[in-house]
């Protein structure tokens, strides 16, 4: 039995941070790090039944072609994602009343519609990139005991000696390959590295000067004919908690910056949208 302290409710019986019920959540779950891009996305529903915010989660139920969907806001950073995956986990397959759970396990679609910074010379601003695979240079996955994938041995070779450090003690994870299919083809593919800041941890300086992580050498690693393409800071910590806790993932990304020539986005808005009525199209 899971304690009070641990499964935290509501009084009226909702979980406590999403202030969702176990009756609102969807096979399909659309997540987005801004809480203004969630009625972006449900703009294109074709019904709206919910709409509910508390602090940084800001969630839709709607419904679009005859399939509903949650699409809520994580806020910034797999602290938040924390939180939203094993909410939204406990909601789908934890029975509230007794605290335990359920003997049939419900398998959750986790759809990340994010903004990133591409790390290669030839990735176009504007375009849209799945995450083939995903490195967290976080800590989250540290305080779980399911088993913790390490980064191959063959990307950390090819790193300079202060990333090798830093890749030693990350996480490796990846998205579901159906999900993969069912995007289908006009999408750049990739290795995405989740980072847990904006600024130092992505390799910027602005007064104080980032330490140890170069993202040119980042640029130059390959595997399974396959770059690490990308800067964001969700979708390692949404892959390796999904796949722990039997749920398929896929996070796909607006480039909005390339890192490499310095140059940002011209039409960010547009860019996103474009993402996003992309992504439903195939849904």
């Amino acid at each position: 039995m899971i304690p009070e302290t641990d499964l935290i409710l509501n009084p009226d019986n909702t979980i406590y941070h999403l202030h969702l019920g176990a009756d609102e959540i969807p096979d399909w779950i659309i997540t987005v790090g801004d809480p203004e891009r969630v009625p972006k996305v449900t703009k294109y529903f074709d019904k709206i039944f919910l709409k509910r915010k508390h602090r940084q989660f800001h969630s839709h139920l709607g419904e679009l072609g005859g399939k509903q969907i949650l699409v809520i806001s994580t806020g910034i950073g797999t602290d938040n994602i924390d939180i939203i995956i094993n909410e939204i986990d406990a909601l789908a397959n934890i029975d509230l009343t007794n605290r335990k759970a359920k003997k049939n396990l419900r398998s959750l679609n986790f759809i990340r519609i994010g903004t990133s910074g591409a790390i290669q010379k030839d990735i176009p601003l504007d375009s849209i990139l799945i995450s083939d695979f995903a490195i967290g240079i976080d800590p989250l996955m540290q305080f779980y005991k399911s088993k913790r994938k390490s980064v191959p041995v063959g990307i950390i070779k090819q790193a300079s000696i202060e990333l090798s450090e830093i890749l030693h003690f990350s996480y490796w994870s990846k998205a579901d390959h159906q999900l993969i299919s069912k995007m289908g083809d006009g999408f750049l593919h990739g290795i995405t590295i989740t980072s847990p800041g904006f600024y130092g941890p992505q390799g910027r300086s602005l007064r104080l000067k980032a330490n140890g992580f170069d993202i040119y050498s980042l640029s130059q690693i390959k595997y399974q004919k396959l770059q690490i393409t990308n800067i964001e800071m969700e979708t390692a910590g949404i892959y390796a908690m999904a796949n722990a806790l039997g749920h398929k993932a896929i996070s796909v990304n607006a480039i909005l910056a390339n890192r490499i020539s310095g140059q940002f986005s011209k039409q960010p808005g547009k860019t996103v949208d474009l993402c996003i009525k992309k992504v439903l199209s195939l849904l």
